[in-house]
């Protein structure tokens, strides 16, 4: 079983899904639930013997208070049916293994009384998943401390998964873990993705436009038009994928100037089969969110990240230490300025770029095969 929090974007749920795949594709006899809070996780395909439970939604505020999505009911009330659905999927699904994404205690401690009933039995193998990159070190240790993260570590997860590469970053930097804690830390490397969906992709040459899911992505999505719009020449043509999440008027917007282009630049909404766009791409200009960047590496594309600084600093820290060590190239707003000019350069460097093949990103992708070594480790365990 999967625990995904999903407050906001894609990301937890579409990476517990890369795991569930890879996991029940290496094992007849494995089935796997995702619990996940998604509100677009229906959108999506999952493999035979993977399904998900649909947890009630909240959304986070602009002042970082969270609210229900739809039921009207308070977060206190809300995160309480979350729980208690928690629960009783677990009691009766009594899986072998619970891997949790990110958050070792839950949206608001909701996964605690779970964790403790699991404890109790000892059946269960737990273990805490977490992306290359949380956030700056201080943030996040601050952030763990107050969210009780530290504790429901060391006491509940026998061991803890980091879905990247030790000589790319260390998420745990900063943060007051035991050294007994720190023993059952396993990078596994980057998670790989593959074409599971076959989908049409234009004929003509094009670049790749993907603000994730979307929710934070109107300002690339801005910049990349205004570069069309303002360079007539600018080659290849784009493929825009606006993710579920920018919709309304900003969309709506959007979609008139894409329009006026004249089919320079097309648009769809979301697409659960993103791969194929990825694989047939010339190049991907992208916000840096952690799966955006495992499906650039996995399809070797050369990529100009634009990485969101709010509220968290984890977007720029990937970007920027992936452009370190050669992988992309990354569009930073204090460097290069984020101008329509500065894009417009950017895609045109694309054709230039090397591959992240180039600088090693293939020995950095192993992340799907060490989780199921893990997994087959921990089964066999007493």
């Amino acid at each position: 079983m999967f625990y995904s929090h999903d407050t906001f974007g894609l990301g937890h749920l579409r990476r517990s899904r890369a795991l569930a795949s890879a996991l029940t594709a290496a094992d007849d006899n494995t089935s796997a639930i995702i619990l996940t809070g998604s509100p677009v996780a229906g959108r999506f395909t999952f493999p035979e013997r993977v399904d998900h439970v649909r947890l009630p939604g909240v959304t986070k505020l602009h002042d970082g208070s969270y609210v229900s999505e739809t039921l009207g009911l308070d977060i206190d009330k809300t995160t309480a049916l979350r729980s208690a659905l928690i629960q009783s999927t677990v009691e009766q699904y009594d899986p072998d293994l619970l891997i949790v994404d990110k958050e070792p205690a839950g949206f608001r401690g909701e996964l605690l009384p779970t964790l403790e009933w699991l404890a109790g039995r000892g059946q269960t193998r737990l273990v805490l998943g977490l992306r290359d990159v949380l956030d700056e070190a201080e943030v996040l240790a601050a952030e763990w401390a107050r969210k009780g993260a530290i504790e429901a570590t060391e006491k509940f997860y026998d061991e803890i998964w980091v879905y990247g590469p030790r000589s790319v970053y260390d998420p745990t930097e900063g943060l007051q873990l035991s050294a007994e804690t720190r023993n059952r830390m396993h990078w596994t490397g980057y998670l790989r993705r593959e074409i599971t969906d076959e989908v049409e992709t234009p004929e003509t040459p094009y670049v790749l436009i993907t603000p994730g899911g979307g929710g934070d992505g109107a300002a690339l999505v801005d910049l990349v038009l205004q570069a069309y719009e303002q360079a007539p020449d600018l080659a290849p043509d784009a493929v825009l994928i606006y993710g579920p999440f920018l919709s309304g008027d900003v969309r709506e917007a959007f979609e008139q100037r894409v329009a006026r282009l004249n089919g320079r630049v097309s648009a769809v909404g979301f697409d659960g089969r993103i791969e194929s766009l990825f694989a047939g791409a010339q190049g991907v200009v992208c916000m840096g969110g952690y799966n955006t960047f495992c499906e650039v590496l996995s399809f070797d594309q050369r990529a100009v990240i634009v990485p969101r600084t709010v509220p968290r600093l984890e977007q720029w820290i990937r970007a920027a230490r992936a452009e370190e060590i050669g992988l992309v190239r990354m569009l930073d707003e204090k460097r290069d300025g984020m101008t329509p000019d500065a894009m417009i350069k950017a895609i045109r460097r694309l054709p230039a770029q090397q591959k992240p093949s180039q600088a090693g990103a293939e020995g950095l992708l192993d992340g799907l095969d060490v989780v199921v070594a893990r997994t087959k480790a921990l089964m066999a365990q007493k």
